[in-house]
């Protein structure tokens, strides 16, 4: 267990899949302690312990939402839930009192701290060396700052969201329009060639190291749809020319209760058919893949065994707590070896990144050394270097082998 414990602790990981932004994408970045405790999961568990009514929390600025729900959860609750637990693990990692009545301290640590700087002493107490970003072309933020040209920063690593297109076409083809792509809302022909020009000409702007889009848990194909004709003619064969894995994280059920904004919505259970189609039909395409529902999880590992072309990653999102990570870690394990990525941590406000890291690795400890300990018992002992090898796969190589990185 100690060595284990040892390996886990000193290997740096790749963050694979988050929500955070390199400081040259600005206001985009979120950092800080108001971020922090205005988090999402943090707002859908302060609606259940205050009588605060959403249109009016909606309506204060974001130190008054901090402050009320610091208040509720922090002070007139004790913080016991993954989340609020996160929030009192950064604090304690930078020396800040946990138990305090207000913010005033840690509003002032973190206006006191130089950006470049703090993203640096965060991503090594969180033991990263990158963080894989979201990038969406299409949003009016963010955009026209690609447009102009951004410096690099190998910290942050871009990905090309496809969101606004697959799953919001009718909203949004006018912008691929005004760009100067000759398409059209009903996702002609000729506009599927033209959405291909617009991926190959944003890989150039963007460098991403892979193509992205978050599904329902009714997503379907192949079926009658401008979502299914745009993958199967655009994103599919774009992704194959530029050697690009897709990464489909699938089972969001959107705003089952609007009134909660972000943190409205759920999860569904989906038909994973889809990946059995999607892997036959697209043999040379790789495929990343998360699903959110529990349920779907033993049936990824199935589809994983058959597909090498698929590549299961993270406990996502309402399965991202120590106990469900375990179950499907070592549900995965048993089924895959080490042929996945165990975690990501989706995280939106830098800081985060301390938490959720620490909670990976301090589960993931006695899983690993159980399933050794059964090794050694049926015959094959296990030593360092092996360990070492096992966790750099498990959490930086098979990432960087699928998106075609070197691997140090």
């Amino acid at each position: 267990m100690s060595v284990v414990q040892g390996v886990l602790s000193s290997t740096t990981f790749i963050d694979m899949h988050t929500h955070l932004f390199s400081p040259t994408l600005g206001k985009l970045g979120l950092w800080g302690i108001d971020e922090l405790i205005t988090y999402h999961y943090l707002e859908a568990e302060f609606f259940r312990s205050s009588s605060v009514k959403p249109e009016h929390y909606w309506a204060l600025n974001k130190q008054q939402q901090a402050d009320a729900i610091w208040r509720a959860l922090f002070v007139e609750n004790t913080p016991l839930s993954e989340a609020t637990r996160g929030v009192v693990a950064v604090l304690q990692a930078f020396g800040l009192p946990t138990d305090c009545v207000d913010l005033k301290d840690a509003r002032a640590f973190f206006a006191a701290q130089a950006l470049d700087d703090h993203i640096r002493r965060v991503f090594e107490m969180a033991g990263i060396t990158a963080a894989v970003m979201t990038n969406d072309p299409l949003d009016p933020m963010e955009g026209p700052l690609w447009m102009k040209g951004l410096e690099s920063d190998r910290r942050f690593q871009p990905v090309l969201r496809l969101d606004r297109i697959l799953l919001g076409w009718s909203k949004h083809w006018q912008q691929l329009d005004a760009q100067g792509y000759d398409v059209d809302e009903s996702a002609s022909r000729k506009s599927t060639a033209e959405v291909r020009r617009f991926l190959v000409d944003w890989h150039v702007l963007m460098r991403p190291v892979y193509m992205a889009v978050s599904l329902p848990d009714v997503f379907q194909f192949p079926e009658q749809s401008i979502l299914s004709k745009l993958l199967s003619e655009a994103v599919l064969p774009t992704c194959r020319e530029l050697d690009l894995p897709l990464s489909l994280m699938i089972g969001v059920r959107k705003q089952v209760n609007p009134r909660l904004r972000l943190a409205g919505d759920a999860v569904g259970r989906a038909d994973l058919r889809v990946l059995e189609h999607l892997c036959t039909a697209y043999p040379d395409n790789r495929f990343l893949v998360s699903v959110l529902s529990r349920e779907n999880q033993h049936e990824l590992c199935v589809y994983a065994r058959k597909f090498n072309n698929l590549m299961p990653f993270g406990c996502w999102w309402f399965l991202n707590n120590p106990s469900l990570v375990e179950e499907i870690t070592r549900e995965r394990i048993e089924l895959l070896g080490t042929s996945f990525i165990p975690q990501h941590s989706d995280a939106r406000v830098l800081e985060q990144v301390i938490y959720k890291w620490r909670n990976t690795r301090a589960t993931l400890a006695p899983l690993l050394a159980e399933s050794y300990r059964l090794l050694c018992r049926d015959g094959r002992g296990v030593g360092r270097q092996e360990i070492e090898r096992d966790v750099k796969r498990l959490f930086v190589s098979n990432f960087a082998r699928w998106t075609n990185q070197e691997v140090n």
